[in-house]
Parts: structure tokens; sequence; C-alpha cells
């Protein structure tokens, strides 16, 4: 069939009902009836020969060809959205763009008051809007253009996704001061002697450290484990545990705890974070801008 024949409107629609998984909180994103969805969606499906979704409870649940299509949907809309915008010439100092941003927790403390401060100085009018996904999501996500651009570790992604290796980090370990045992030095038999707290979003699973510690066939003491750093450097504030964590993070963190900040007794690798984006707006001006301005943050961080 022709693309002269279709509606590419129908496509915007199927876009809203795989989001929402609901024609009624697609009519309304769309701002359109709820008949208006259901009609749309009648055609599509007469064109493409399949129901694309189907009703399970409250929920509308995408077919196995509506999963296989989702991504292909989305960069050709994204594409052609860049096509029309790309018309408006991006000038920092008038825009009033909102760019959305993927970023783990222990990024975003480190990246976001330089960036922003960046961002302030060259584009008043700029907003940031930053949330945490699932990275078996980034890819969909940055095709779809419903986030700008992603910072992650190193992902199995495809093609279609840019990456620029950021300036690694490195690990340290955390003691209070007045540790009974631990005095601004740190070996890899004192480190094991004593009881961690592990960082983790998981329910369970090794860290890195662990990891390397099980590969030469040694086991540190957990005592605690939970989800947020700076919970943890609470607790190492009223006992003997330590805890291993990211050192930029680390730094942030420490202006308010004033621990032992001591070098990881044990070799690891550097913590290697990556900028992520879609090819689709791999030459586009305001993300080519936006992904500056966070190169030269990140550069500019404190080692």
């Amino acid at each position: 069939m022709h693309i002269s024949k279709v509606d590419l409107n129908l496509f915007v629609v199927f876009d809203a009902i795989y989001t929402e998984r609901s024609l009624t909180r697609a009519s309304q994103k769309m701002n359109l009836t709820q008949p208006a969805i259901s009609h749309a969606l009648g055609r599509l499906r007469l064109l493409l020969d399949d129901p694309l979704f189907e009703r399970q409870g409250h929920e509308m649940v995408p077919t196995p060809l509506a999963r296989n299509i989702v991504g292909q949907v989305r960069s050709a809309l994204r594409g052609l959205e860049l096509t029309v915008n790309s018309a408006e010439r991006f000038d920092p100092a008038t825009s009033e763009r909102t760019f959305t941003l993927a970023m783990r927790d222990v990024v975003e403390p480190n990246l976001l008051p330089p960036l922003m401060a960046a961002i302030a100085a060259q584009a008043p009018l700029v907003g940031v809007n930053v949330l945490r996904m699932a990275r078996t999501e980034l890819e969909s996500e940055l095709a779809a253009g419903t986030v700008d651009a992603g910072i992650d570790v190193l992902l199995p992604l495809s093609d279609h996704i840019r990456t620029l290796r950021l300036p690694p980090d490195e690990t340290v370990v955390f003691a209070r001061r007045g540790h009974p045992h631990v005095q601004d030095a740190l070996d890899l038999d004192l480190y094991l002697r004593q009881q961690h707290i592990q960082v983790s979003a998981r329910r369970s699973g090794p860290s890195l450290e662990d990891v390397e510690l099980s590969r030469r066939g040694l086991q540190r003491r957990i005592r605690m484990r939970c989800q947020h750093y700076y919970t943890a450097c609470s607790v190492v504030s009223q006992t003997d545990f330590l805890l291993t964590m990211p050192a930029r993070y680390g730094h942030v963190l420490n202006q308010q705890f004033n621990h032992q900040v001591l070098p990881l007794p044990l070799a690891l690798p550097a913590i290697d974070n990556h900028l992520y984006w879609h090819a689709n707006v791999e030459h586009d001006p305001a993300h080519m801008w936006l992904r500056a301005r966070i190169a030269e943050v990140i550069a500019a961080l404190p080692a």
C-alpha cells in the first residue's frame, strides 16, 4: 500500500494507546474524544489486519504485531517531528524548550547543579526534566522522543543509539572519623575484617566489589543493605560500618558528613558512564547544543 493512502495520524493514536494502555487515557493525552480514538483504532486494525490491542481487565494489552512495530512507528513519528521542527532555528537565548533527561540518582547531584548553571547562563528560558527509567526502556524512549538523552553505564543498545563515553569515576570507601580500627589507612585485610553497607535498588545480588572479591575467593560481611547512599552515609555516622561508593557522588554527600574517604584496597575497573541519544537527533541543533553542555560540565567535574 502506498503511503499516500494512509492517514499518518492513525499511528499517532497507536503510539498513545501503546503508551497509556488505555483508550480513555489516550484520548485525554491527545485531547480527543474516546469515540474518536476508538474509531481511529478500528481503521488501523483494518489497515494492518490485526487487533493490535486486546482488552484484559482495565488495560489494553498490545498484540505481538503491535510490539513488533512500535519501535519503527515511534522512530518514524520522531523523524517527521524533527523534520518539521528543523525549519525552526534553535536560539538558546530565546528558546522556551524543555529537555527530558534520563539518569541514575548517583549522577544527578553531580551533574544537575553545574548543568543548570550553564543552561541558565546561555538559555534562561530552557527547562530540564530528569527522570529515572528501566535500562530496558531507554532505547524505545529515545526513539519515541519522550527522552532527549540518557546517562548510564555501558548498555547493549542497537546501532540506532549513539553514545559518548564520559570521564570515568573511581570507587572509594567511607568510614566515620573516630572509627576504632580505620584511621586514614585501609588495606584489604582490614577492609575485610570490618562490617559493611551495600547500596542497591535491587532486592538481592552482589555489587561490583563483591563480584571481584568472590573472584579472589574472598567475601566481606554485609550488615545492612539499603536503597540510597544518603541513608548509608547517615548510618556510617553512627556505626563502625564501612560504605563503598562512587567517588564523585561521595564528594557531594561528604560535604555534609565529613567522613574519612579512603581508596578502595581492591583493583576495580573505573566506573564508566555514557551519554546516549538517538540517531534521528544526531544533527538536530537543539540536541547538539544540549549534548555539548552536558559533555562540558561532566568534563569539568572534579576527579
